[in-house]
């Protein structure tokens, strides 16, 4: 199991999804992505993205100043 991290401060809806979207071909079963944001649809995106697709949200945390920190399990 890996764990990979993606930064997408500062970028808003749809940017964060599509980078997750990106890299998730690259992600083996088990594997764990740590996700970091600050768009104010950021969790709301993140958990629709992880029903549609059959991933795990694992945990939401505020991270302060309006970050966010998700973790997906692959």
């Amino acid at each position: 199991m890996e764990t990979k991290h993606l930064d997408t401060l500062g970028l808003k809806c749809p940017q964060p999804v599509l980078k997750i979207a990106a890299i998730a071909p690259d992600m083996q079963k088990g594997d764990l992505l740590e996700v970091i944001g600050d768009c104010p649809t950021f969790e709301r995106d993140i958990k629709l993205w992880c029903d549609r697709l059959g991933k795990t949200c694992i945990s939401v945390t505020d991270e302060g100043n309006k970050k966010i920190k998700i973790q997906i399990q692959f």
